[in-house]
């Protein structure tokens, strides 16, 4: 990852970019005549072409499909790098990405290899490119998927960075975001990758890399970038935010993936702009962190602070005609809704008995389960929640209320307590 980009920049004086530019112009001179050429005599062309400029044997037919290939690969490298591109840089490309071009007589190996890391990599922050996380990304999920192994996603973007840019300038902008990117490559081990994907947005990909260890890297990234912006002596506090999501765990899908972790990543961000008091805060990370343990819990690591999202109240929540729970009884720790999210519990002892996670706080858990299940005022369940390993806890019947959802079920609320 520590790949920089070289210089684009030439001596317009220099010889050797005088005969580049005579040899381009022939060259986008022969693209408009072959144009008006028929399909038969373009293909007779191009084979002698390709045989005297680079020393291959082609078809006429497989000169032709080379040919459409090295225009189209001449367009997408122009807008990749937003600049022209030669048609013998694109020919050399084609040709080499198919083995055909033995030896690269048409250019300077040292320039076809520029020209592969510029193709790559982002200008700025030297770190691969969008394009490059696409692919990147294709490639180690198949991996994963063949191999059975776990893969992280992590999606980054720079918390206050547009008021950075309107405060300060482009100039201290573009040294937050090489800093970031600088932060991310001295954090990251050798077999993970860095993308710089958009503007202020980064995205990692972490192989073999379970929740614990993604949220962990998440935390020391943060941190690591609070030290390295310390000398542009900002006063705007400017960290990176992330979400996370994980393979099998969160899906199997990269389009999936993507979404949950991006929706973390905006979870998280939207808690640390309104900061509830402590008193009503509950400690659960939306990026995909377990919660610090409460009593009964297996230790989970400490993570932010984020103000409560009350779940929607269903049919028989506390004030509401036939909840078991007083409507004056007011509750001690917030509830963090899981309507949506692939949350259970597994009653201890029956594998094939599950409850729906319908709400989390910092005391307690909601449970929907069917109508007619019986569970007794303490019992022991193992906690699945969302990219996270399963959690042994022991919980306290509190209180039952309707759930009305076109099923007759019952909404248990839970209390966590010492085993």
């Amino acid at each position: 990852m520590n790949i920089e980009p070289p210089s684009s920049r030439f001596n317009p004086t220099d010889p050797l970019r005088s005969q580049s530019n005579a040899e381009d112009s022939f060259l986008d001179l022969l693209i408009d005549t072959l144009g008006n050429l028929d399909r038969p005599a373009r293909g007779q062309f191009l084979q002698k072409f390709f045989n005297s400029m680079a020393q291959v044997e082609l078809t006429e037919s497989l000169s032709l499909e080379c040919w459409d290939q090295i225009l189209s690969r001449r367009l997408e490298l122009a807008e990749s790098l937003s600049r022209p591109i030669s048609l013998k840089a694109a020919i050399v490309d084609v040709l080499a990405g198919t083995n055909f071009l033995r030896v690269p007589i048409l250019m300077e190996y040292v320039e076809l290899k520029k020209l592969q890391i510029n193709a790559a990599t982002d200008a700025l922050t030297g770190l691969y490119n969008r394009r490059l996380f696409e692919e990147y990304f294709n490639k180690e999920l198949d991996r994963a998927k063949r191999y059975r192994q776990q893969l992280a996603v992590l999606i980054l973007d720079m918390h206050h960075f547009k008021e950075v840019n309107d405060r300060f300038g482009h100039l201290i902008g573009d040294q937050a975001l090489q800093a970031a990117a600088a932060t991310l490559r001295k954090t990251l081990r050798t077999s993970d990758y860095a993308f710089r994907i958009g503007g202020d947005e980064f995205a990692l990909l972490l192989p073999q890399s379970d929740p614990e260890q993604a949220t962990t890297l998440g935390r020391r990234i943060r941190a690591n970038y609070e030290t390295a912006t310390l000398p542009l002596k900002l006063d705007v506090p400017l960290v990176i935010d992330y979400g996370i999501s994980v393979f099998p765990d969160d899906g199997d899908q990269k389009e999936v993936l993507l979404r949950l972790a991006d929706e973390r990543l905006y979870q998280l961000k939207n808690a640390t702009r309104n900061p509830a008091p402590s008193s009503h805060a509950v400690p659960l990370e939306t990026a995909g962190v377990r919660p610090p343990a409460p009593l009964g819990m297996a230790a989970i690591p400490d993570s932010l602070r984020i103000p409560a999202v009350p779940a929607p109240a269903p049919i028989g929540a506390a004030g509401v005609p036939g909840s078991t729970r007083p409507p004056s009884e007011t509750r001690k720790w917030e509830r963090v809704s899981l309507f949506g999210a692939r949350a259970y519990v597994v009653l201890a002892g029956e594998t094939d008995k599950t409850a729906r996670v319908v709400d989390l706080s910092y005391g307690g858990v909601a449970l929907l389960a069917d109508a007619g299940t019986e569970l007794p005022l303490t019992f022991q369940a193992v906690l699945h929640l969302p990219i996270l390993l399963p959690v042994k806890v022991s919980l306290r019947r509190v209180n039952e209320s309707r759930f009305s959802d076109g099923e007759p079920r019952l909404r248990v609320g839970c209390a966590l307590v010492g085993r």
